[in-house]
């Protein structure tokens, strides 16, 4: 599993939405082996006066966060970082200086989806790559 959470000024992300989830996704799928039809995206978009940030990233500074199952490589890890940091600049446009990624894994077992516990799903995919 990778929920995705997208930071930004508002009307950045009106405008670049659908180009940042597809960006987000190809880098998912490339570095994580993940199925395409496995899209979970949330986009925030505030106000310039409610996202503070130095001057230096841009009014495009963007944050992503993404919450995975436990499990994959360091190497996994950071490729996806890489290959979300080149999607970004190639697809939408955004340097690399203006964007911040975090990961965060936890366990399947402190996952609830489709009303069940993560932990006892067969997901079609692996984790562990």
């Amino acid at each position: 599993m990778a929920q995705v959470v997208v930071w930004g000024r508002r009307e950045h992300l009106d405008a670049h939405r659908q180009a940042l989830s597809d960006a987000i996704h190809a880098a998912v799928m490339t570095a994580l082996d993940y199925p395409a039809e496995k899209r979970f995206h949330r986009f925030i978009g505030l106000p310039a006066d409610d996202f503070v940030y130095p001057a230096d990233r841009g009014e495009d500074y963007t944050i992503i966060e993404i919450s995975l199952f436990a499990g994959r490589s360091e190497e996994a890890r950071r490729r996806l970082i890489a290959e979300l940091f080149d999607h970004l600049h190639r697809d939408v446009g955004i340097a690399p200086h203006s964007v911040e990624i975090t990961l965060t894994e936890t366990p399947q077992v402190n996952w609830g989806i489709r009303g069940q516990n993560a932990a006892d799903l067969s997901l079609g995919y692996r984790v562990d790559v």
